[in-house]
């Protein structure tokens, strides 16, 4: 089973870019985030097409999450159920035995705003979701943009962003809570490739310095972390025309 997510950063703009990538890579399922788009505006019928069904929970100009699975998606649920917010930053289903949820953590503005605290805020109580989560769906996967570097490894230049947001050791401390409660980080089951980043910011020819962060992830459960067999990071999409500013990140899975 291969599991992937994509921050797309506009559905309108990247579905070009996100059919092409899903005729070359069929996965079984990917979880989408910033979909910046409303539920009726999704492109149901052109994912139908090549065999995806879909949940989706969108929200007009911001944020907005997806979950597309060859499989029927079954038992969807949305938002987090112990936090109350307007925002659409997270959708579950299960997929061929396989709880999958995408999650678009807040970005958290800068270390000390009142952004920065409803996003340590919002970890907290999806770490308690996922708790209880792991509980009903041992076979559980938790994929999106988490907006932390969860390590210095996982940042093109850690003193320049020593204690800045995504990297700060509040967030981080929030991103190892997630793994506490019992999940693994894909990308770490396998020897690291040296700079390896799913993010680059679209100013200053970030990208082709290859001046990324690593804050999209794949955190799966034991009994799915002991069959991942590979982890990879697609920097393809990156290099198209008008990208979206972070890569596709797929986990394989063995039955």
């Amino acid at each position: 089973m291969k599991i992937a997510s994509w921050n797309v950063n506009s559905l309108r703009v990247r579905l070009p870019h996100l059919l092409d990538w899903l005729k070359a890579n069929p996965v079984d399922v990917i979880g989408l985030q910033e979909l910046k788009l409303q539920d009726e505006q999704f492109p149901l019928a052109e994912l139908q097409a090549l065999g995806y069904h879909a949940a989706v929970s969108g929200q007009k100009t911001y944020n907005g999450v997806a979950l597309l699975g060859r499989a029927p998606l079954a038992e969807v649920e949305r938002d987090l159920p112990n936090f109350t917010d307007d925002s659409k930053r997270l959708i579950a289903a299960t997929v061929n035995g396989v709880r999958v949820i995408s999650a678009y953590v807040p970005n958290g503005q800068s270390v000390g705003s009142d952004k920065y605290a409803y996003k340590l805020r919002w970890l907290q109580a999806l770490a308690a979701h996922l708790r209880s989560e792991l509980a009903r769906y041992p076979r559980l996967a938790v994929v999106g943009d988490f907006n932390v570097a969860p390590t210095d490894a996982d940042v093109h230049d850690p003193l320049a962003w020593e204690g800045q947001v995504l990297c700060s050791q509040a967030e981080r401390a929030a991103f190892q809570a997630l793994l506490d409660a019992g999940l693994k980080d894909a990308f770490a089951l396998f020897p690291r490739p040296a700079q390896s980043y799913t993010w680059w910011d679209y100013r200053m020819g970030a990208f082709r310095r290859n001046l990324g962060l690593r804050i999209d992830h794949v955190l799966l459960s034991s009994p799915l972390s002991d069959k991942c067999s590979s982890f990879q990071i697609d920097t393809a999409p990156r290099k198209l025309e008008r990208p979206s500013d972070h890569a596709p990140v797929i986990a394989h899975v063995n039955p």
